[in-house]
C-alpha cells in the first residue's frame, strides 16, 4: 500500500491510496491531477470519498466519478472500524473523528494516517461542530497510535501553525528541526513529532502545564488543558 498526495486550491490536499492496481481517492480536489497519476502507474481508482463534507474536501467528487466510473462512497455512512479495501487484501480502517464537523473521519493504512481537516501538521482544525469533548477524545484516540505513524493532512497550514507554536511555546526546543524538515511539496510528518511541537496536542507536557499556570487557567485534568490550549490560544 503507497499514498500519493496532491495539493489543490491556495493549501487543499488530497490523496490517492493504492496498491497494485487499485485506488482510493480521497478528498479529490485535483482530480485531473489524480487520473493523470493513476494512468502513469496503471491504477484504477476504485472508489471517492472524503474525509468531511465541506465543500473544500467534496469539490471533486462528481468530475472524478465520472471520469473514472468509480464508485463514490459517501463519508457519513461509514462506521468506526470498517475497512475500505483495495484489490491485494489490503485497505484503510475508518477512524471516526468528530470535532472539527460531527462528520469529520481519518483513514488508517499501513503506517500511515490521512486526517484531513482533525490533525494538521503543527496544529488541529477548528472546532466548528461545537463539541470540543468531542474532538478531545478524538485527537487522544489518534495521539495513541505508534509515534512513527505518517501524518498526512487535509490541508498545508505549517508556515502559519509554526508560527503560532512559537507564541504558545516560545520555549520549544524541537520547533527550528520541525520548521527545517518541513517541505511544501510533500507535507508530512511523524506522530512523534506532532508530540512533540503541535501546542494542541502538548496539553500534557509539564512546559504546557506551565504557561497555563501562567494564565491562570484550568488545567486540573486533561480535558481541561486541551480546553483552555483550545479557547485561549
Amino acid at each position: 500500500m503507497d499514498i500519493q498526495q496532491f495539493k489543490y486550491g491556495a493549501d487543499n490536499l488530497g490523496y490517492l491510496v493504492y496498491s497494485q492496481k487499485s485506488a482510493i481517492a480521497i478528498d479529490p480536489g485535483a482530480s485531473d491531477d489524480m487520473i493523470r497519476f493513476a494512468a502513469e502507474k496503471d491504477l484504477s481508482i476504485d472508489m471517492v470519498t472524503n474525509t468531511h463534507t465541506h465543500a473544500d474536501h467534496t469539490q471533486g467528487n462528481d468530475a472524478l466519478v465520472m471520469k473514472t466510473n468509480a464508485r463514490f462512497v459517501d463519508c457519513t455512512t461509514l462506521s468506526h472500524g470498517q475497512v475500505l479495501g483495495l484489490n491485494d487484501g489490503t485497505g484503510l480502517e475508518v477512524l471516526l473523528t468528530p470535532g472539527h464537523t460531527m462528520d469529520s473521519i481519518c483513514f488508517k493504512g499501513d503506517g500511515f494516517i490521512v486526517t484531513g481537516d482533525t490533525l494538521f501538521n503543527a496544529t488541529v482544525g477548528n472546532c466548528f461542530s461545537g463539541d470540543l469533548l468531542a474532538f478531545f477524545n478524538s485527537l487522544t484516540m489518534l495521539m495513541a497510535l505508534p509515534g512513527d505513524t505518517l501524518i498526512y493532512a487535509g490541508h498545508d497550514y505549517v508556515g502559519d501553525a509554526l508560527k503560532y507554536a512559537r507564541i504558545i511555546e516560545p520555549n520549544n526546543p524541537n520547533l527550528n528541526g520541525y520548521a527545517a524538515a518541513y517541505n511544501p511539496d510533500h507535507v508530512v510528518s511523524r506522530l512523534s513529532e506532532e508530540l512533540l511541537v503541535n501546542p494542541y496536542l502538548r496539553f500534557n507536557s509539564s512546559s504546557m502545564i506551565g504557561r497555563l499556570k501562567e494564565k491562570n487557567l484550568p488545567r486540573e485534568t486533561q480535558f481541561q488543558r486541551f480546553s483552555s490550549v483550545m479557547e485561549v490560544f
